[in-house]
């Protein structure tokens, strides 16, 4: 997964407006443990994410291009600015939600939350297809030319509420969702395949939120596990 953390850290200096901000929070000892582990090349925690995959995607990685006073800090294991009022998530959290979404090649994923288009870019080296929906579409416009010009062919982007999902591509092998929703949509859990993974914060903005991994059961039933505290903008909902 460091290979990932290093495409995660490069995209994080695109100039496209995006995701919302999370900061992740140890819940004690043994998660403290857990998750402050060893550290990357630049020297970021990876904090205990598990589940490796081959780190040769990484170096597909485009150079940072945050422009300014903020380019050192593409590669900093922090939530940065990237216009509209938004923030990029740090890059352990987008490794650690790749990683618990336990997505495999052949796979087609659905991302709620486009944002700066860095966590479907790390998708789309582990995947087939990557479905990619952003409301704001000042954001989904400059998340599609970024990717674009990255030479992503396999994902699709879409402007439109995410809450719905995207029953046109429906079903899909695993689900994320990079903002915080009270509960979690329907919609979602119908275009997700049985044996599909779901990977979404729940919680309120008032509220602390926790990352839930859910797991579409062969009779349609969902299994749920609670993983890390964290702070997600919450999914917003068209009018």
């Amino acid at each position: 997964m460091l290979g990932t953390l290093g495409l995660v850290a490069a995209l994080a200096g695109a100039s496209a407006p995006g995701a919302g901000s999370v900061r992740a929070r140890a819940r004690g000892p043994a998660e403290r443990d857990r998750v402050h582990g060893a550290r990357d090349r630049h020297g970021n925690r990876t904090r205990g994410v598990q589940h490796a995959r081959d780190g040769s995607h990484g170096q597909s990685a485009a150079p940072p291009l945050r422009p300014g006073v903020l380019r050192p800090l593409a590669y900093a294991n922090r939530p940065l600015p990237i216009g509209h009022g938004q923030t990029i998530s740090q890059p352990y959290i987008v490794a650690l939600m790749t990683d618990l979404l336990d997505a495999k090649p052949g796979d087609a994923v659905l991302e709620i939350g486009t944002g700066s288009g860095y966590q479907a870019a790390v998708l789309a080296e582990l995947v087939d297809r990557v479905y990619t929906i952003e409301i704001v579409e000042p954001v989904g416009k400059n998340a599609a030319a970024l990717l674009q010009r990255l030479s992503y062919k396999n994902i699709e982007t879409r402007i439109g509420d995410g809450y719905n999902g995207w029953p046109e591509r429906a079903p899909f092998d695993a689900i994320i969702v990079t903002a915080a929703a009270p509960h979690v949509p329907p919609a979602l859990v119908a275009q997700l395949k049985p044996g599909g993974r779901m990977v979404i914060p729940v919680g309120a903005e008032s509220e602390v939120q926790f990352l839930h991994v859910m797991v579409k059961r062969a009779d349609g039933s969902i299994s749920t596990q609670r993983s890390l505290p964290v702070r997600f903008v919450p999914l917003t909902r068209s009018n």
